[in-house]
């Protein structure tokens, strides 16, 4: 009887000795602060529909690398199609984006959050040697849709809309 109590209490004393040595042995994730969840409210699949009422596409964004990167899927109906890969920057405390796509466009670009929305920003140069300047600004809204509204600099340098979307979250049957 002993015996069976001293081996019981070994191996209770065991299990909580080699728990608290692996919870000890892992070191929280760089990534936990909450300066890089402030764009997770773009987290989801969604439908994408153009200010004008049509449909516009797919978007799929999600964590990867220990959630470290939200990764972006974007596509259409006519077959376009573009990902990107946004980081939270904790040395230069800015968040940067990574867009590319199949017609070959680079996008780069960074910010942060303003209010609560997520602004980035960059600049694009085409073969011509013309300079675009891209606004993105992502908001989240209260029946918890987020708009997307992309602006560009025309010639003169104005800016104009080049796109204006409503995200709304797939339902679980249409996924």
């Amino acid at each position: 009887m002993n015996f069976k109590r001293a081996i019981t209490r070994l191996f209770l004393v065991s299990s909580c000795l080699i728990s608290s040595l692996t919870m000890a042995a892992t070191p929280p994730s760089p990534c936990d602060p909450a300066a890089h969840r402030q764009f997770d409210f773009w987290l989801g699949e969604w439908d994408v529909v153009a200010a004008n009422g049509k449909f516009a596409g797919n978007n799929k964004i999600e964590k990867k690398h220990g959630g470290c990167v939200l990764h972006e899927q974007y596509k259409t109906p006519s077959g376009y199609t573009g990902e990107s890969f946004n980081i939270y920057d904790a040395g230069r405390k800015v968040w940067h984006q990574t867009w590319v796509d199949n017609g070959g466009t680079l996008l780069l670009l960074e910010g942060g959050l303003k209010g609560s929305s997520m602004v980035l920003a960059g600049e694009t140069t085409d073969d011509k040697g013309v300079v675009t300047k891209h606004r993105i600004t992502w908001t989240p809204n209260a029946d918890a849709s987020v708009r997307q509204h992309w602006e560009s600099t025309d010639a003169s340098g104005k800016w104009i809309t080049a796109f204006d979307g409503k995200y709304t979250r797939k339902s679980a049957a249409s996924k």
